[in-house]
């Protein structure tokens, strides 16, 4: 195998990654290929179709030491042949975005497919090509039973074959991998792979003085996913019985403008509700460190980055029961409630707001070191190559 220093060599490549539209798209991906780049030498190609370039654009960068390749790809969406010519047009992506990294002398050991089912495709055709071996980490929610969102016979067969075909599938929760077997999407080798941390969450906040208990919400305003109007309703309700809290909302998205404007029509006090805009990680995680707890009350999830970060913070949870959540969130690091049920949450909010000292943050820090930091989520997916590539058998504690 090809090795610098000794490393395995390994291709990230994604549905989802930053790109210069959207520079939050995929971050989870990316702290995945960060982790790996602490023990291998990662580097990532992500293609991106954009209506307003005529020609395909590389892009070459680095961030915090890991090697990006984009590759933004030209699209015309008024061509009545418009699917045809952006699917050529995405592989040709690939191709140009593979020739490049190769010529530099980068010639992957391994290539690890982010988000199915075309990336994997990618991925298998480079396999079939190139004798590559392929991993598969997936995010996606759409295998769970109440989004009914994977389907159509083709996708369905392809994403079977793919998923077929890798040494291994590391979905991001033990839920997800349920639910991707339910789907058919049979491999011998599933791994449970936690999402990452920023180690700045770590790091000791300045904490400022203030007067109310705080409550803290971080969200991509996804109405259909996130339910932030029932946080709103439910919090409304609060402000009835108490009035010494406030909620801090964090984010933006395709729904702000509408969760915003539903806010101011339920009659809340004064400075209950401050809506913060997007706010980068590093101030996200100052946030955490001047919040009292978190909450999501999301209709579907997998493994939300922000409840992970709010555990490494040292900050309890309250959050709806859904996807992998559960397997993070225990009663002494938080409450679970049932998704929707706005009265459970309205009596969860109330106790979390006189007992939240009661959490012990030392221990949940702890905890959270050991499985969502850079480190530790590198070190298991190096595993996870090492097992693949014939060095090192892989560890059961998956």
């Amino acid at each position: 195998m090809e090795k610098v220093n000794g490393k395995i060599k390994v291709l990230f490549i994604s549905a989802w990654y930053p790109h210069r539209y959207d520079l939050m798209s995929g971050l989870f991906v990316r702290k995945h290929a960060e982790a790996v780049n602490l023990y291998c030498n990662a580097a990532v190609l992500y293609v991106h179709p954009d209506e307003n370039i005529d020609a395909f654009e590389i892009i070459e960068q680095k961030h915090n030491g890991l090697r990006e390749v984009i590759v933004y790809y030209p699209v015309n969406t008024k061509n009545i042949f418009y699917k045809i010519f952006k699917a050529i047009t995405y592989i040709r992506a690939y191709r140009k975005g593979y020739k490049y990294i190769t010529k530099g002398g980068f010639f992957p050991d391994i290539v690890h497919a982010n988000i199915l089912t075309r990336t994997g495709v990618m991925a298998y055709l480079l396999k079939m090509f190139k004798g590559i071996p392929y991993v598969i980490t997936e995010h996606w929610s759409r295998y769970l039973p109440n989004r009914s969102e994977y389907n159509g016979y083709i996708r369905k067969k392809v994403t079977e074959r793919v998923v077929a075909h890798a040494a291994a599938v590391l979905p991001v929760s033990a839920s997800l991998k349920r639910a991707m077997s339910d789907c058919r999407l049979s491999n011998p080798n599933y791994v449970v792979v936690n999402n990452v941390t920023d180690n700045f969450f770590l790091d000791k906040k300045t904490v400022y003085p203030r007067t109310k208990k705080r409550m803290l919400h971080v969200s991509c305003f996804d109405e259909r996913a996130k339910n932030i109007s029932g946080i709103l309703r439910t919090v409304s309700k609060l402000s009835g019985m108490r009035n010494d809290f406030e909620l801090m909302i964090i984010g933006t998205g395709v729904d702000f403008d509408k969760v915003y404007a539903y806010a101011e029509t339920l009659g809340l006090p004064p400075d209950a509700v401050l809506f913060l805009g997007e706010k980068t990680p590093a101030e996200v995680s100052e946030w955490f460190g001047n919040s009292d707890f978190f909450v999501m009350f999301s209709n579907y999830e997998n493994s939300p980055v922000v409840i992970l970060e709010s555990l490494i913070s040292g900050k309890p949870v309250v959050s709806s029961d859904v996807g992998g959540i559960s397997e993070h969130v225990n009663d002494t690091n938080g409450i679970l409630v049932p998704p929707e049920d706005e009265a459970e949450l309205l009596k969860s909010l109330d106790y979390m707001l006189d007992n939240f000292r009661n959490y012990d943050p030392e221990k949940m820090k702890r905890e959270a070191i050991e499985k969502y930091t850079c480190a530790s989520v590198g070190k298991k997916i190096e595993a996870v190559y090492l097992q693949v590539l014939k060095k090192d058998p892989l560890s059961k504690n998956n």
